[in-house]
């Protein structure tokens, strides 16, 4: 008898895995798509990694490693935290795993008992809420639209906060909007989150380095909850290497060592190689990655120009990331031939089926009024792509 756990039933399918795969299908059909719905830098990874890779591969990094990652990589967690951070860690409290999504389930399945809530604001990164699930914890979720820049404000989470309340999660620069937490705003989260001494802070921070706005600011910084605040990080987006899996924690030492004994039974250690590759990204510093944003920013210029030109479409200027995260329910109610636009998962499917341009609706993130779109991709293919998109409203009637 073909039967999967009840477990599996209540979860969803990754969004942004669907619709990058739709994409690949018609791809390999013979059309000429354009991908804007992966959350990934189009950039190679950097020389100086790759050749550290290769040094490990031939100094025999081909064993198995401690559960929690070698010392050596711990120790450049420690001191990037320090560096670019002002956050004090000892090694023992960071933990390395299969990449950042590996490194949050982690932790949930660490501190979440059945019944346990995690509240968590919207748009949300798609995968946030059914991690909670999977931990048998209630999601619990805020809403915050456009007219707030998509962040949750302190009386929001006051107001949300109950006797059940066991974490909280959020990332900051933020997918799938861009938008990104002042001092002031976490400063004032944190003032809210000092009062309910059993919630655990987890702070996505993974496009850290993809900010426009200035310096990358963490919760964590603040002495009254630090101690409860779990920083989950990795390569992936600010070093471009997505595909090497090295996401890392930084956290109190309790759960460090949860995650770890968890770990233990699931996975053991991350790629001996790949932590290799992620130690010289880390003690190289982030010169690299400024290189990368600078290019991002101006295809963020770029992506907004253009999409202001288009009717019924409404915006903010996202601060770091490469996503924007346009408000599109001006169209739902709309057609154009066999096509009936009742909400954003139907309006992704339209604009894929007749201008093949992917992106994802917002209802994976918990904003259905809107479509995420990644500007990952070279200003040519971009221009092509907004062109097409525009096509493919001005239709709709």
């Amino acid at each position: 008898m073909e039967k999967v756990s009840e477990r599996l039933n209540r979860m969803s399918v990754s969004a942004t895995l669907a619709m990058t795969q739709k994409s690949r299908e018609l791809k390999a059909q013979g059309y000429d798509v354009i991908n804007l719905s992966i959350g990934e830098p189009d950039f190679d990874t950097p020389e100086h990694v790759k050749e550290a890779a290769k040094r490990a591969i031939d100094e025999n990094y081909t064993h198995y490693p401690p559960v929690p990652g070698y010392e050596s990589l711990k120790k450049a967690i420690v001191n990037k935290f320090k560096r670019e951070n002002n956050l004090e860690f000892d090694e023992n409290q960071i933990v390395v795993s299969s990449g950042a999504k590996h490194s949050i389930i982690n932790v949930f399945l660490a501190i979440i008992d059945p019944g346990d809530e995690v509240i968590i604001p919207a748009p949300y990164w798609v995968s946030y809420p059914d991690m909670v699930g999977l931990a048998e914890g209630v999601p619990v979720v805020i809403k915050c639209g456009i007219e707030s820049d998509f962040k949750m404000t302190a009386k929001q989470l006051e107001q949300h906060i109950t006797p059940k309340t066991r974490a909280i999660i959020y990332s900051s620069p933020s997918n799938p909007t861009g938008m990104l937490y002042s001092k002031d705003e976490l400063e004032a989260l944190a003032k809210v989150i000092e009062k309910h001494p059993n919630i655990i802070v987890i702070s996505d921070e993974i496009y850290e380095h993809i900010n426009f706005s200035g310096k990358h600011q963490s919760i964590a910084q603040f002495d009254a909850i630090k101690d409860r605040v779990v920083v989950v990080n990795g390569v992936s987006k600010g070093y471009a290497m997505t595909g090497w899996r090295i996401g890392y924690i930084g956290g109190p030492l309790w759960i460090a060592k949860a995650v770890t004994k968890l770990q233990g039974q699931f996975t053991s250690g991350a790629c001996t190689i790949a932590q290799k590759a992620a130690e010289a990204a880390l003690n190289a510093g982030s010169d690299s990655c400024k290189e990368m944003t600078a290019i991002f920013k101006k295809r963020r210029d770029l992506v907004m120009g253009l999409f202001k030109e288009i009717n019924g479409i409404k915006m903010n200027e996202p601060q770091g990331a490469f996503y924007v995260f346009p408000e599109v329910s001006s169209f739902y109610g709309k057609s154009f031939e066999n096509y009936t636009i009742k909400d954003s998962g139907d309006l992704a499917l339209y604009i894929l089926e007749t201008e093949f341009v992917a992106s994802v609706g917002g209802h994976a993130f918990g904003s259905p009024e809107c479509l995420r779109f990644s500007y990952a991709t070279s200003d040519d293919m971009l221009i092509e792509a907004i062109s097409r998109i525009k096509r493919a409203l001005s239709k709709l009637k």
